[in-house]
């Protein structure tokens, strides 16, 4: 799943910004519920407190409430340095508030079942507010988790991210849908088409499609230059 990030991440032309790719030395082989995300927390934290020093922003490319987010920001070499720090899940949440119309919502496809609720929570906490539920339209999930986004065959991740994007969009009004994994990254192609298909040609190619990963990397190069 970190290499297939490494195009992507290469593909938005920041060239005068050097990325360190870092993958969990042990934990879960898959992020599927917060217990796992918590357990992934304790391997990696260890293993990153050598290089806070070194890099200038961090993100954390787990599409959750991730607990890594806010301990890195409690870290001394982070703290002290007020350097920036962010989750891909973080990131699309505030990129789609600002790329939709005041009236449009946002909602996020994901992959199991279990992440509907926690992630509905997970947008109110983020949001500070039980009304968020007027921009956010809620979430879909494949029933496949992250390893098997790669494991399954293509045409059946294919069917099932097209039904989970056409029962979001089915809620209505909804101006940006969130890839809610990384491992759906260059998966735009496929909710455009569900879009297509739902809504029409050219209501479908107005819907906003938002990988975390190319937000949360586009607000880290932006919150470095601007020195925040």
């Amino acid at each position: 799943m970190t290499n297939g990030l490494k195009p992507l991440v290469d593909s938005l032309g920041f060239t005068s910004t050097n990325y360190t790719f870092f993958t969990a030395p042990s934990g879960p082989t898959s992020i599927n519920n917060e217990d796992d995300a918590a357990e992934s927390a304790k391997y990696c934290l260890p293993a990153l407190k050598p290089i806070l020093d070194s890099h200038d922003g961090f993100l954390i490319a787990c599409y959750s409430h991730h607990p890594l987010v806010p301990i890195l920001k409690s870290e001394n070499p982070i703290l002290n340095a007020g350097k920036p720090v962010t989750g891909i899940f973080e990131a699309s949440v505030a990129t789609s508030l600002q790329l939709i119309h005041p009236n449009e919502k946002f909602g996020i496809v994901s992959t199991g079942k279990v992440w509907e609720k926690t992630l509905e929570e997970a947008v109110e906490a983020f949001l500070g507010s039980s009304t968020s539920k007027s921009r956010f339209a809620g979430v879909e999930t494949t029933g496949l988790n992250a390893t098997e986004l790669h494991d399954t065959p293509p045409e059946e991740v294919r069917k099932r991210m097209i039904q989970a994007t056409k029962r979001l969009l089915k809620k209505g009004n909804v101006g940006a849908v969130c890839l809610g994994c990384a491992g759906m990254a260059g998966f735009d192609e496929m909710v455009r088409a569900a879009a297509i298909e739902e809504l029409g040609k050219e209501k479908g190619e107005r819907v906003r499609i938002v990988d975390g990963v190319v937000a949360g990397v586009a607000w880290l190069e932006g919150a470095i230059r601007a020195n925040f």
